[in-house]
């Protein structure tokens, strides 16, 4: 992200989060404060999906969009089984325009946001606009990952190291260095047990299909361009490794198609690409 700006990225997730909600296509995840924080109307919502959808084909975006929404109800999925197992603190790392700490359904529990200190004025000031109130359990927490420690800036916050916990990391990981996010790792894994963390990430270029080389290239040059450019990447081999090495003993590690098709009830779609994944990293004692 640019220095003193919001970050792009996470205003695009949450303009495709929002048109999720009022898109012809199957609800994976209904978000009934979505809309509200993109800023925009549903009309104005419409009408940048046809603006923006000369970007890449509209069936690609159509899929990016189910996984973005597959993702989020993934997350917030583990959340509730972490719940139900005694975690009362949840860490939204890099929250962006998320929204569940604004709906949460567990009272009990304890949200905190983390996030680039310049996000995060803006997401107040998203808040304020759309008349979304700040729950009282609800602290925001803000840390630039790539210049302070996510240590600091949880204990400046008040979170509890001695307590079971949820991590919730999407979209951020492919943004940050391998040094940054194998600390964070470390980090998450070093929570008092249990310990679930949750993210997603892209496969390397070496592994795309070759139909898929040119579209790749062209997505990574716009991140790159808006000052967001991808810099990590892994296979599902590899991450599986990491976690091991840094803790985690369990990994449920699904790709978009197959996350997809098991929250519509459906078989997965074959696709001509390499798609991203999300898992659910834990660890227990």
């Amino acid at each position: 992200m640019q220095l003193g700006q919001p970050s792009r990225t996470a205003l695009a997730t949450a303009y495709a989060r929002a048109y999720h909600q009022i898109a012809s296509e199957p609800r994976i995840f209904t978000d009934p404060l979505a809309v509200r924080i993109a800023g925009i109307t549903p009309e104005q919502l419409a009408d940048l999906e046809t603006s923006t959808s000369q970007e890449d084909d509209t069936d690609m975006r159509r899929r990016r969009r189910l996984f973005l929404a597959a993702r989020a109800r993934f997350a917030e999925d583990t959340v509730a089984d972490a719940v139900a197992a005694g975690s009362r603190q949840v860490v939204i790392l890099g929250a962006g325009l998320d929204t569940f700490a604004y709906r949460n359904p567990h009272p009990e529990v304890r949200v905190f946001e983390v996030d680039h200190p310049d996000t995060q004025e803006w997401k107040r000031q998203r808040l304020d606009a759309a008349d979304i109130a700040l729950p009282a359990a609800l602290t925001f927490a803000p840390v630039d990952f790539e210049s302070q420690t996510l240590a600091a800036g949880l204990a400046a916050a008040g979170f509890d190291r001695s307590r079971p916990a949820v991590f919730i990391w999407l979209g951020v990981v492919m943004y940050l260095t391998r040094d940054t996010i194998l600390d964070t790792l470390r980090f998450v894994a070093g929570q008092t047990p249990p310990v679930r963390l949750v993210f997603d990430y892209l496969y390397p270029a070496s592994a795309a299909l070759p139909g898929e080389v040119d579209q790749r290239t062209a997505r990574a040059d716009r991140v790159a361009a808006i000052g967001e450019p991808w810099l990590s990447f892994f296979t599902a081999d590899e991450i599986a490794n990491v976690l091991r090495e840094t803790g985690f003993s369990q990994v449920d590690d699904r790709d978009a198609p197959n996350l997809i098709a098991g929250y519509l009830g459906i078989t997965p779609r074959p696709v001509a690409t390499v798609p991203p994944h999300v898992l659910c990293a834990i660890r227990t004692a």
